[in-house]
């Protein structure tokens, strides 16, 4: 059994104290373990280049990553209703995987961050998916029986976790939010090793 990748874009680190809570719960189920990987940022005006190794948080994902994982937990923010541009950049570069199905099969789930309630957090899971259906990932969202998603007044859909972090994206993650991550880690993991039998 591969590992569940937990990819994810973070800015102010909303979406990469989700990432941590998913992988959290990939690893409440025996037999599984979370890889955690981000991407770099992008430059709006020149090539932007980085180190290898980031200098704090996640290594950088490779198309390795990608390929050796048994399933994908995919994290952005949201921009206008949108993924972030430094993981659809990174998206964008694996037409490779595409073409020999690498990731056909595989179970994804996506989560997200907004600095506003009405900011696009369904709207932003959706766009992740897209890329997810074209390789041919099987979605798994989060079901009304996980009773965190009936009793947040945050963040929290049945598309994905999602995160309400403020206008100044300093709100801590709320117990439901933190459970709704977890409870996708968990589907995630139960999914992928029931696949792989």
């Amino acid at each position: 059994m591969g590992d569940i990748l937990v990819l994810y874009y973070s800015r102010y680190g909303a979406t990469a104290h989700m990432a941590r809570h998913v992988a959290r719960g990939v690893e409440e189920v025996h037999g599984v373990q979370a890889r955690i990987r981000t991407v770099p940022p992008v430059s709006t005006v020149c090539e932007a280049t980085e180190d290898s190794i980031p200098a704090e948080g996640a290594p950088y994902v490779s198309m390795d990553d990608l390929r050796e994982c048994s399933g994908l937990a995919l994290g952005s923010p949201t921009r206008f209703g949108n993924m972030a541009a430094p993981l659809k950049y990174f998206l964008d570069t694996t037409g490779g995987l595409w073409l020999n199905a690498g990731l056909a099969g595989k179970p994804a789930g996506v989560f997200t961050s907004t600095s506003s309630m009405h900011g696009g957090q369904e709207t932003t899971l959706l766009s992740m998916m897209l890329p997810l259906l074209h390789h041919g990932m099987l979605l798994v969202g989060i079901p009304y029986s996980e009773t965190a998603l009936m009793h947040t007044d945050a963040g929290g859909t049945p598309y994905g976790p999602s995160h309400l972090a403020g206008t100044d994206s300093k709100k801590p993650l709320t117990e439901p939010e933190k459970a709704l991550c977890r409870a996708l880690g968990r589907r995630l993991a139960e999914t992928a090793l029931k696949l792989g039998d």
